[in-house]
C-alpha cells in the first residue's frame, strides 16, 4: 500500500480516555499543533475550576493568537454522583455549570467557525451524571463537517466507540499518588 491509497477526512472526532495520566496535556499538544497550523481552536473545561499551569499558559498565548483561541472554563471542580466537591458546592450548582458549558461546547463545535473544539473533561461530566450520554451524542453527531472534536476525561462511554475517529485509551502503570504523594505543580496540573 502507498500514499496515494489514502485520504485526507476534512475533521475527526477524537477521545482521550483512561485512568492514565496526560489526557489533558494530550489535548493542550492537540491545540499547540492546531494554532501552530493557523487553526481556529477553542478549548473548553468542564471540571477544573482552581488555577491550573494550562490556564496560565492559555492566558499568556492568547495575546499570540487573539481570535483564533477561545478559552472557556466552566467546570465548579471535581464532581461524583452523590458527593459534594472539596468546595461543598452543591449538585444543582454543578449541574448548572455543565449545561451552561455544554451549550458553549455545542454552539461553537456546531457552528462552522471553529477548526477544532477541545473539550476538556466532559467525559467526566458524563459519568458523573452532570450531562446525559444523549447529550455527549449529540455534540458528536452534530458537530461541523469541518470542525475536528476533541474529547477528554475518564470514563468515555463505550456505545459511541464507532461514532469517533481516533480513540486513545491511556493506561495507567504507576502513578505516585497510589503512594501518598500529591500532584506535583507543572507537571500533573
Amino acid at each position: 500500500m502507498s500514499f496515494e491509497d489514502f485520504q485526507t477526512k476534512q475533521s475527526v472526532v477524537i477521545v482521550y480516555t483512561g485512568e492514565g495520566k496526560g489526557k489533558t496535556s494530550a489535548a493542550l499538544g492537540l491545540m499547540g499543533r492546531a494554532l501552530g497550523n493557523r487553526m481556529k481552536v477553542a478549548f473548553i473545561q468542564f471540571i477544573k475550576h482552581w488555577p491550573v499551569s494550562e490556564h496560565i499558559f492559555i492566558r499568556d498565548i492568547s495575546s499570540i493568537y487573539k481570535d483564533n483561541l477561545f478559552f472557556y472554563k466552566g467546570g465548579k471542580g471535581f464532581y461524583q454522583a452523590g458527593e459534594l466537591s472539596d468546595h461543598k458546592i452543591s449538585k444543582n450548582e454543578h449541574l448548572k455549570s455543565a449545561q451552561k458549558t455544554y451549550k458553549i461546547a455545542q454552539k461553537l463545535s456546531s457552528s462552522g467557525e471553529y477548526d477544532l473544539v477541545i473539550c476538556d473533561e466532559i467525559n467526566n461530566a458524563v459519568h458523573d451524571g452532570l450531562l446525559s450520554n444523549k447529550e455527549l451524542k449529540q455534540l458528536i453527531v452534530l458537530k461541523a463537517k469541518n470542525t475536528s472534536l476533541c474529547l477528554t476525561g475518564r470514563n468515555f462511554p463505550e456505545e459511541f466507540k464507532d461514532l469517533v475517529d481516533i480513540l486513545s485509551n491511556i493506561h495507567k502503570e504507576k502513578h505516585h499518588f497510589d503512594n501518598k504523594f500529591l500532584a506535583n505543580k507543572g507537571i500533573d496540573f
